[in-house]
């Protein structure tokens, strides 16, 4: 025994507890199998996956990706045209050609190159293509419009070398075309691409981007009848994005509804005539002693309907012309009719309607407002004498009348007549002597004949003016905004109410709020919404007459409570003014056949004019009135800026309009001196 090999220590003793440690038992051949049968499992669930993949569904994943290379356009809509009163065109579409550029197809390599012939190609700035195309970014799905109105010989050079330029789409699109140019450019607006921030807030109506809407005046108010609806259509491209068969239409395009204005073609082009005429003639033919009247360089005309509010003609100069907005805009045309920032102000903001958001002081166009109220409130008898002197003195304070010529007792039709300052500086005291209790009668009667707010003319943007009262004082002038003085000009004095009469000071009114005012005075006291649109229509095929989808409905004339007595006292007045011996415009209207009845209105305001380095006071000239007097069918409110008197250069202004409408001249020399 003595050759017997040790036991080897490397292994371990065997467990006593296990009588056979190398054979497979039951529960461990349990286990194997469960887990055998999980993995079977596994394998046949994959499989059978896989088979239904490939054999059952493969012809619906097939088409699948076929239609990865299918892309869907939005099929631009034909806008509505625009109508004036009688269905003159004013706004219609001419075909273009558009090249449009879809960012997603251009090639990583070569990208730049290829924005670099496309720019020089069609004539635009490359720093521009490039920044549309990084803007598109988020929304690479999005063509970018490159150019539109492109010539057929560019149009030729493209689809000739297709493959040099992936993305590039040359499609059909259709161009605003102002029939008549300038012709109410504020009222019309203009049409261009939706911005991001628009598009945020109408996703649910249906707008896209890359869509064209409405920006501005009546193409932005009625968008929503005259855009139509898009149409939508399917094209083939390949991987490169290069088209490979022609678009299939699965909804066609349905075109705008025609939008039918208020506006009548000839009038609104009466009054811009006469706006340019008088701006030019009080640039060259003021008197010596007008000051400011050679910078005249602005102005603004309304012409309403004062039973409904239904405008006529809106006019405002400088102007512009829409076209310039049409197809893919271009800075340096922008930029050379005055529209940018940095060059409207050398052009006297040519965007600017000053119509209905311009703000002057309305001078003694206020008057017949203040004359109203003094009579509602019991201040005054409209045929009692009050003095109109050539100065009246109130607190230290001396304020002169426009003429001294007169010294003597006034009934308020005379007073309106001659447009006696002084009579009205007293009917201003009267106001301001008034018990604490009563408050401002003066103020609420002007706010409620408009003033102090829009008059919710549906194409907006207007203006609000200024209606200045006590509690606005107390409000604009503190100890931060006026840390020398504002403990004194907080304070409502005698001289606010006195000049707050004659329409001067701080009151600031729009002329379609003048406007409103005296269409108040011809309808015999009734508040009415000024309104441009008037139906929406289906243009019928040619020799038959549209078919009217929608009448446009505006709020009906609102009473304002006023005595229709003394709403009878002011026309006196107004009807002595055009046609008295002392009337301020008889000399402008005092041969017409039809009879006018109006006020003239000279409104100082203090200017810093070209050349000058200090402010003066320069006057704003004024005329507003209404025709025929006895059941008037028009008012007609004008303003030129700068312009010196109301009756030697607003007045005749007015008077081209009512030629216009009634279809007679008139014969006039300009008044000698005039408010």
């Amino acid at each position: 025994m003595a050759d017997r090999k040790p036991r080897s220590s490397r292994f371990l003793p065997p467990d006593p507890r296990v009588e056979e440690p190398y054979r497979v038992t039951p529960q461990l051949a349990l286990r194997i199998g469960i887990v055998g049968t999980v993995a079977l499992a596994v394998f046949a669930v994959l499989f059978l996956r896989l088979w239904a993949l490939q054999v059952l569904s493969g012809s619906q994943y097939l088409n699948a990706a076929q239609n990865n290379q299918l892309r869907t356009v939005r099929l631009e809509a034909q806008r509505g045209e625009i109508l004036d009163r009688t269905g003159r065109t004013l706004v219609s579409n001419v075909p273009g050609t558009a090249v449009r550029l879809w960012p997603a197809d251009l090639q990583p390599e070569g990208r730049y190159r290829e924005l670099q012939r496309l720019a020089k190609l069609l004539n635009v700035p490359l720093g521009r293509l490039v920044a549309d195309v990084e803007r598109r970014k988020s929304d690479p799905l999005t063509p970018v419009t490159v150019k539109t109105a492109v010539p057929e010989d560019k149009v030729a050079y493209l689809r000739e070398h297709q493959d040099e330029f992936p993305g590039v789409a040359i499609e059909t699109t259709y161009l605003r075309d102002y029939e008549f140019g300038s012709r109410a450019a504020h009222v019309l607006g203009h049409v261009g691409e939706i911005t991001k921030e628009q598009l945020k807030t109408r996703l649910k109506a249906g707008y896209r981007g890359g869509d064209k809407i409405g920006q501005e005046g009546v193409e932005a108010a009625y968008d929503r009848y005259l855009r139509g609806r898009p149409g939508v259509a399917q094209l083939t491209v390949d991987a490169l994005g290069k088209p490979k068969s022609s678009l299939v239409a699965s909804q066609m395009p349905r075109a705008g509804n025609a939008l039918r204005l208020t506006i009548d073609a000839p009038l609104q082009r009466a009054a811009e005539q006469a706006l340019r005429e008088w701006i030019e003639k009080a640039r060259s033919e003021s008197p010596v002693d007008c000051i400011g009247c050679w910078s005249a360089n602005g102005g603004a005309i309304v012409a309403l309907d004062p039973r409904n509010g239904a405008i006529r003609a809106l006019a405002s100069n400088p102007t512009y012309k829409p076209s310039v907005y049409v197809g893919r805009v271009d800075p340096r045309a922008l930029a050379k009719a005055g529209l940018t920032k940095r060059t409207a102000p050398a052009k006297n903001i040519p965007s600017l309607n000053r119509a209905v958001a311009g703000e002057y002081p309305s001078g003694s166009t206020f008057k017949p407002v203040t004359a109203l109220a003094a009579m509602q409130e019991g201040l005054i008898e409209p045929y009692d004498l009050l003095p109109c002197t050539p100065d009246y003195e109130v607190d230290e304070q001396t304020f002169a009348n426009w003429t001294p010529n007169f010294n003597e007792g006034m009934t308020l039709p005379t007073a309106l007549e001659t447009s006696c300052d002084t009579y009205f500086y007293r009917v201003g005291k009267l106001f301001y002597d008034l018990p604490e209790e009563r408050g401002q009668p003066l103020q609420e009667w002007a706010s409620t004949f408009g003033f102090g707010r829009p008059t919710g003319l549906d194409i907006g943007g207007e203006e609000s003016g200024l209606l200045p009262t006590i509690e606005w004082r107390r409000r604009t002038y503190t100890k931060k905004t006026d840390p020398c003085c504002w403990q004194v000009d907080r304070l409502w004095k005698s001289g606010d109410s006195v000049q707050l009469a004659i329409g001067q000071k701080d009151l600031q009114v729009t002329p379609l709020q003048m406007a409103r005012f005296f269409a108040v005075v011809a309808n015999g006291g009734k508040l009415v919404t000024p309104h441009v649109g008037m139906r929406v229509e289906r243009i019928g095929a040619r020799g038959t007459r549209p078919v009217v989808l929608r009448q446009l409905e505006f709020p009906r004339p609102r009473p304002t409570s006023v005595d229709p007595k003394a709403i009878q006292v002011v026309r006196d007045g107004l009807y002595a003014a055009t046609h008295g011996p002392n009337g301020t415009s008889t000399a402008v209207f005092g041969n017409f056949p039809i009879p006018i009845a109006g006020k003239t209105g000279t409104a100082e305001k203090s200017l810093v004019l070209p050349g000058w380095s200090q402010a003066t006071i320069v006057d704003q000239a004024w005329w507003c009135g209404y025709g025929p007097s006895d059941n008037p069918e028009l008012v007609v409110c004008a303003v030129i800026e700068n312009g010196g008197h109301g009756g030697s250069v607003a007045a005749p202004a007015a008077l081209r309009v009512f030629e216009e409408y009634f279809g007679v001249k008139g014969y006039f020399e300009l008044p000698s001196e005039t408010d």
